[in-house]
């Protein structure tokens, strides 16, 4: 899954396959920008305000965020060359980097929009009364013996475990950062098998086109507060996202703007919808926020 999808990243157009929340409306952008800033001076802040934003897409999400805030030090955690191109005409100030260890450790915001479901995921699978690890070899399937262990399941059942995401969270924990995350997901770590790929803009087989399809998997949100957790950083959420963004004022900046352009006003109020409504992205999708130990509630997450 993770050279599949680098590879998908460095040559094809992802946007093509699907539209991530900044492409639906610049609101969205609009009202992280709105939170970001007050974020900042929670975290007293002094000074430019430093955004870092993980798998920053065309550099959509930034750009309307900045518009909001007026100015920022942007770094951007991205490996496609082919995006921080198209990055760098909407953000042209921004620094780039492979990875969250080569940003400087100094007092940040971090966002990061359909990021971590990208991240490769272990698959482990109960088979005649005992865990195997499947793998990937030669576009098919493999299964092989391992010492993880998930107590007692029905064979055939599938228990997925997102490393790399428990990493860049644990790297989080150790700054001096807020880190808000919006992925898609289930609240509650539990059995299942959710990898899944895009093709053309359809639902394909994850092995049929490797390379050329965008493979995710769901967020794990409990295991990921754990890690933090247990890495001395507290957590804030999960919760829906169609919550989160309500309470932010996602409607109101809609109707705003849908006064101010009649142009736009359909396009502005589906998006909003399909934002929110539980049946489209408001109730799948999920905002988690990790904070240094003992920090306010943050905007959008108050009881």
């Amino acid at each position: 899954m993770a050279r599949a999808n680098a590879a998908y990243y460095a040559r094809e157009n992802p946007f093509a396959d699907f539209t991530t929340a900044p492409e639906l409306t610049q609101v969205f952008g609009e009202i992280l920008g709105a939170w970001a800033k007050i974020v900042w001076t929670m975290m007293g802040g002094t000074g430019v305000l430093r955004l870092v934003e993980a798998g920053p897409g065309r550099g959509v999400m930034m750009a309307d965020m900045l518009r909001v805030i007026g100015g920022a030090q942007v770094h951007f955690i991205e490996s496609s060359s082919r995006l921080e191109a198209l990055q760098a005409e909407r953000v042209p100030n921004a620094q780039w980097h492979d990875e969250l260890a080569a940003v400087p450790h100094q007092k940040m915001i971090i966002i990061a929009n359909e990021f971590l479901d990208a991240l490769p995921v272990r698959q482990f699978i109960r088979r005649a009364g005992t865990w195997v690890e499947r793998y990937v070899e030669n576009s098919a399937y493999i299964e092989q013996p391992t010492e993880q262990e998930f107590g007692d399941a029905p064979d055939g059942t599938v228990r997925e475990i997102n490393e790399a995401a428990q990493n860049f969270v644990r790297g989080i924990a150790g700054r001096d950062a807020v880190a808000l995350f919006i992925d898609y997901g289930p609240v509650q770590s539990g059995f299942g098998e959710s990898v899944q790929a895009i093709h053309a803009g359809k639902y394909s087989n994850p092995l049929a086109n490797p390379g050329s399809a965008d493979i995710t998997a769901h967020v794990d949100f409990a295991a990921l507060a754990k890690t933090a957790r247990d890495a001395g950083a507290d957590v804030q959420g999960p919760i829906k996202q169609n919550v989160f963004l309500t309470t932010l004022g996602l409607h109101q900046r809609t109707d705003f703007l849908s006064r101010k352009h009649p142009d736009m006003a359909d396009k502005l109020r589906l998006a909003a919808q399909r934002l929110t409504a539980p049946e489209a992205m408001g109730s799948l999708f999920k905002v988690l926020a990790i904070t240094p130990a003992r920090f306010p509630i943050l905007p959008g997450f108050e009881p």
